[in-house]
């Protein structure tokens, strides 16, 4: 019997497998979002600027971007347990592998190419797509939110960890810790266990659909390319923040434990704004929704760094841009499946995550090459504002209804 027919008694009870996905997306996300807390160690460990790591940070996003498609596509066409098994293993070693980098070149190598590629195939972005398939209709936004939401947990729950961590036995032993509990992501990922697309007798145009036709269909869908340049201010925002709100804090005067805990309020209230948002998709204009919450970022931003920035501001600002900060995953991934439907979903979704993850290449690097030129943040938040305008108008036109398509092959 296959893993995939083994699994799928399991499959049928929806909070099994929301639990099991949940707690990937907890492990997986969590060390990446303490890079702004180890930028400054391994900086000063190794005698770097702060472009150096944050190029390390940068690469990362770009490469889980790039791999995400190809990593969706062999999950829809071959099943998520695999990939979410590789993924788990690329991420420890990537971990593992970075105290022993003292060159720029090895960082870059271990932070970023191996954690890159692991996250491309150990994110919740793959989770979701088991979802989509896993779950039944009613439960799907629902999941998508508890998905995204638990990549918020895992924020709130390492933020402090690695913080206390680091503090008390230093940056290395704390990235050796993080790269053993990646391990267990290899167990976790046998209930996502998904059957291999395979065409039934007798089936409709979409599901003998190819990978090339499913690509080059929604390529020639503009509100899929809507969709897309929407979603790259979402990572150029997280990114950013993820790792330079710490350094900020500390050049205005502010303690590094009031950066992390600003970093664990931003995981902590995106819970909330995770659940929320997968409630609301259910019950709303998907793009409606994206653009409020666009629009929203734009104004929280502009109010954070135009006034004077204290700890209870920056605090204040965690709460408030975590109630936004993955809000947008749940409707996002929900106008892939309602113009394209669930088989291919991994690899489409992956491609929308690309143009995310191309933002939070050139968000955390322009920050660093930014604040080496001028001494400050002050440019790089303002593009960050007028990115959230340019999104929350770019989501509005988006056509919410399944692409048309020839009734049988």
């Amino acid at each position: 019997m296959s893993v995939a027919s083994s699994a799928a008694p399991v499959a049928r009870v929806p909070v099994f497998v929301i639990l099991c996905g949940c707690a990937i997306a907890c492990l997986t996300f969590g060390p990446r979002a303490t890079a702004g807390l180890m930028l400054t160690p391994i900086s000063e460990t190794n005698g770097w600027g702060r472009d150096v790591f944050a190029l390390s940070f940068a690469i990362q996003n770009l490469i889980w971007g790039i791999g995400q498609p190809f990593a969706g596509g062999f999950a829809d066409r071959y099943g998520a347990r695999p990939v979410l098994m590789v993924g788990g293993l690329l991420y420890a070693a990537g971990l593992a592998l970075m105290p022993l980098s003292t060159a720029p070149g090895a960082m870059h190598i271990s932070a970023g190419v191996l954690i890159g590629f692991a996250l491309s195939g150990a994110s919740f972005s793959i989770v979701i797509g088991a979802f989509s398939k896993l779950l039944p209709p009613e439960w799907r936004t629902i999941g998508f939110g508890f998905g995204t939401a638990a990549g918020s947990f895992g924020q709130f729950l390492f933020t402090p960890l690695a913080s206390a961590l680091i503090a008390s036995y230093g940056w290395q032993m704390t990235a050796l810790i993080f790269a053993a509990l990646m391990l267990l992501v290899l167990p976790l990922s046998i209930p996502l266990a998904t059957r291999p697309a395979t065409p039934a007798p007798g089936a409709t145009k979409i599901q003998d659909q190819t990978i090339r036709e499913a690509l080059a269909e929604a390529f020639a869908t503009p509100s899929y390319w809507l969709l897309v340049i929407g979603f790259f201010t979402c990572g150029f925002h997280l990114a950013f923040i993820t790792a330079h709100l710490p350094p900020f804090l500390i050049d205005q005067g502010i303690s590094t434990s009031v950066g992390g805990w600003a970093l664990a309020l931003i995981g902590l209230f995106n819970i909330a704004g995770s659940l929320s948002s997968g409630v609301l998709s259910g019950r709303m204009p998907k793009r409606h929704l994206l653009s409020a919450i666009y629009f929203a970022r734009a104004l929280l931003i502009a109010g954070f760094v135009f006034t004077p920035v204290t700890p209870v501001t920056a605090l204040c600002f965690g709460a408030g841009i975590g109630l936004l900060w993955l809000s947008t995953i749940p409707p996002t991934s929900g106008l892939v499946v309602t113009m394209f439907g669930t088989r291919y979903m991994t690899m489409l979704y992956g491609v929308v995550f690309l143009s995310h993850q191309i933002g939070s290449f050139i968000g955390v690097w322009l920050g660093g090459v930014l604040y080496e030129a001028y001494g400050n943040y002050d440019l790089i938040w303002k593009i960050a504002i007028a990115l959230s305008i340019m999104s929350g108008l770019v989501n509005l036109p988006i056509r919410e209804r399944p692409v048309e398509r020839p009734a049988t092959a």
